[in-house]
């Protein structure tokens, strides 16, 4: 059996004030695919990652994105956009940081875990439209060492709406015109074609596929709690939810967990900190575990754990789900 989650920390510092290390330690987990790190190496708590092994991509926004896969094993091999990961484990070498011109940077004086730089290995290609966010944190892979299955972890941006969808009276921003929307357009245009490549490269190498993490998107009415009023909501766009469908299929990607929970709303993973949308769980579904057919039907149960001993984790909640397989 192998137990895998996906969650949105929305900041690690911040998770692990609200028992991220204690629902770590105590969930069993095999893997975890970790978004909104939301801090540069030399930032991070001490235990950040546990007893695990981790692959983390920073990006080079402080404070913001940053994404990381956690293992019990060291991963076989590791990919990211940038070009360069950074490597971990339950105990190592003083802290390093690989910059995009490949100079390393020490941290010795860290108070974070020891990290090591680690080479992308046989990167993908990125596909047209995706250079300009190479740098951000927002995607990285992991073959495992000890399972068939190469592991992506994604946190797609949550863009905005179009411009003639922008109405001041209703909106918690300044308009703009429509460019959150168009660079998530071209982001999500750009990543599906990828997600392709990606996809085709691990069955190649005899490897089931795994995409994990928050794409900013409910797909269908079953995924969104108060569907009838955020139709021009971003997130719950037409384009949006077609875009998501289109990566879908029998023969392609699953979505694991509205395969075991076909009928149900929800389960949701993200409600906001405001009001009583979490206590009446009217959230959103936009974390996911979508993956290459064989691997969809070893998946035996799928969980959203809304709370670890009464408290929220983050905004978002993770969505663990047992597979069996060797």
């Amino acid at each position: 059996m192998l137990r895998i989650a996906s969650a949105n920390v929305n900041g690690i510092r911040a998770a692990h004030r609200r028992g991220f290390g204690d629902w770590l330690a105590a969930r069993g987990c095999d893997v975890i695919a970790l978004q909104e790190v939301r801090a540069q190496a030399a930032k991070l708590p001490e235990v950040a990652f546990g007893d695990y092994h981790v692959a983390l991509e920073t990006g080079t926004l402080p404070g913001r994105n940053g994404v990381a896969v956690l293992t019990r094993r060291p991963p076989a091999a590791v990919r990211s956009w940038r070009g360069a990961a950074l490597l971990g484990g339950p105990a190592g070498e003083p802290a390093r940081l690989a910059t995009t011109t490949g100079e390393e940077v020490r941290l010795d004086d860290a108070p974070g875990p020891a990290l090591t730089p680690i080479p992308a290995q046989d990167r993908v290609p990125l596909a047209r439209g995706l250079s300009r966010f190479v740098a951000e944190g927002r995607y990285l892979e992991v073959d495992l060492a000890d399972a068939p299955l190469t592991i992506a972890c994604l946190y797609l941006p949550k863009g905005g709406l179009p411009a003639h969808l922008q109405r001041p009276e209703r909106m918690r921003e300044a308009p703009d015109g429509g460019a959150k929307y168009a660079r998530k357009m071209l982001f999500m245009d750009g990543f599906a074609r990828y997600l392709t490549r990606a996809r085709r490269a691990a069955a190649a190498d005899g490897r089931e596929f795994l995409l994990m993490g928050d794409l900013n998107i409910a797909h269908t009415r079953q995924d969104l709690a108060a569907w009838r009023r955020n139709q021009q909501t971003d997130g719950f766009l037409p384009e949006e939810r077609e875009w998501l469908g289109a990566q879908l299929s029998p023969r392609t990607l699953v979505d694991v967990v509205r395969r075991l929970h076909p009928e149900e709303d929800g389960p949701y993973s993200w409600w906001s900190w405001l009001g009583q949308s979490f206590a009446k769980d009217a959230g959103w579904r936009i974390d996911y575990h979508l993956a290459t057919p064989r691997l969809a039907r070893a998946a035996v149960r799928a969980e959203v754990d809304r709370e670890h001993h009464g408290v929220r984790l983050s905004d978002h909640s993770p969505v663990v789900v047992d597979y069996d397989w060797p």
